[in-house]
């Protein structure tokens, strides 16, 4: 089987071009020719690649493929979200999720197969851990996307995807390795060339690893934190079992005093009776107080057989205005693709939803 030379890294491209003889002198501009129309003229073919010699081509395609994921189903909202569901080689299944809006396009895209959690309001959470994506199988869903929308070779002003979200299917810092290698090419300016501002990662607070985020990468970071008391958060987002508040918040100064050009958003879900109170809105504004955010207030999206219901919008925009009284940005967030199950904390497999085995399961 023919691996994909998407999610290949430029070092990744150097070490196969020398292995085919390739002469150092002409090393670095065979690199860049590969590299961007890989990632910037968004050819499916390596035979489109006509600006390295037929003979080189050859020798790629023999063994390489630009083919993309395929795409087994894809839903339109009535509010004009797109949401696709992706099938892997392995026939395990990820949905990414593009969202248009007036001046810009986000694109949400998953980090894993399953995820480990276990949040209790994310219907991903019901899913067990498959497995990790690759590099490749990261950059494919921005590739199936731009594809789909027809934005290649574009410039930022005129695409319709602007902004890539990692917030789908997964906990990114549990795979991170792969996902600073794919968010690399995603940022490196011969190809796609996206602004390090645009890209942000959510995470439900992988202490070790954000210190790392920080200096590895440089863009944006979101936590999911939906709750100011360990008690609750315990239930909501078991990890904070191992990383509680006090020690995520910690943490995250420390990140915000070596990214001071960047504000950390905060996650909130609003689910009425239990963490929406005034109280818990004035708790917030002081547990974060010294940290440079904004609080994306988020209302829970309903999934089958869950057990929480969303907050009043009455209630929603009175915790909203005790936050914006301390001199925190609180934006609520309007909910988007509910109609097709790709608003957040919706996303799920096909497989999954319809009670089929998952491919490889890992239960952790």
């Amino acid at each position: 089987m023919k691996k994909s030379l998407i999610g290949y890294s430029r070092n990744q491209i150097s070490d196969l071009l020398l292995s085919y003889g390739i002469k150092e002198k002409d090393l670095k501009m065979r690199i860049t020719q590969i590299f961007h129309g890989i990632n910037y003229r968004g050819f499916q073919k390596i035979d489109e690649i006509t600006s390295i010699s037929k003979n080189l081509r050859g020798l790629l395609g023999e063994n390489f493929t630009l083919e993309r994921t395929e795409i087994k189903k894809e839903l339109i909202s009535k509010d004009g979200t797109i949401k696709w569901l992706l099938s892997l080689e392995d026939k395990n299944e990820i949905e990414t999720v593009y969202i248009p809006e007036k001046n810009r396009g986000s694109l949400c895209i998953s980090s894993q197969v399953g995820c480990t959690l276990k949040c209790s309001f994310c219907h991903t959470g019901t899913m067990p851990l498959v497995r990790n994506l690759t590099a490749s199988e990261i950059v494919a869903q921005v590739f199936s996307a731009k594809d789909k929308l027809n934005d290649w070779q574009k410039n930022s002003e005129n695409r319709r995807l602007s902004n890539i979200i990692l917030m789908g299917m997964g906990e990114p810092l549990y795979n991170y390795e792969e996902v600073c290698k794919a968010i690399k090419i995603l940022v490196d300016p011969e190809g796609i060339n996206f602004s390090k501002r645009k890209v942000t990662l959510s995470t439900a607070g992988i202490i070790p690893m954000i210190e790392r985020l920080g200096e590895d990468l440089g863009i944006g970071l979101a936590v999911s934190l939906h709750a100011v008391r360990d008690d609750i958060r315990n239930k909501l987002v078991p990890i904070n079992k191992k990383y509680p508040i006090k020690d995520l918040l910690s943490a995250l100064k420390k990140y915000a005093k070596s990214n001071q050009s960047r504000k950390i958003t905060f996650e909130y879900v609003m689910l009425k009776d239990i963490n929406d109170s005034l109280s818990d809105a004035r708790e917030l504004c002081r547990i974060i107080s010294g940290i440079p955010a904004k609080i994306n207030l988020i209302p829970f999206n309903p999934w089958p057989n869950n057990q929480y219901q969303c907050s009043d919008q009455k209630k929603i925009r009175a915790f909203s205005e005790v936050i914006s009284n301390a001199g925190y940005s609180s934006p609520i967030r309007k909910p988007r693709g509910r109609d097709i199950m790709a608003a957040c904390g919706q996303l799920i497999s096909e497989s999954r939803r319809n009670n089929r085995p998952l491919q490889g399961s890992i239960n952790i």
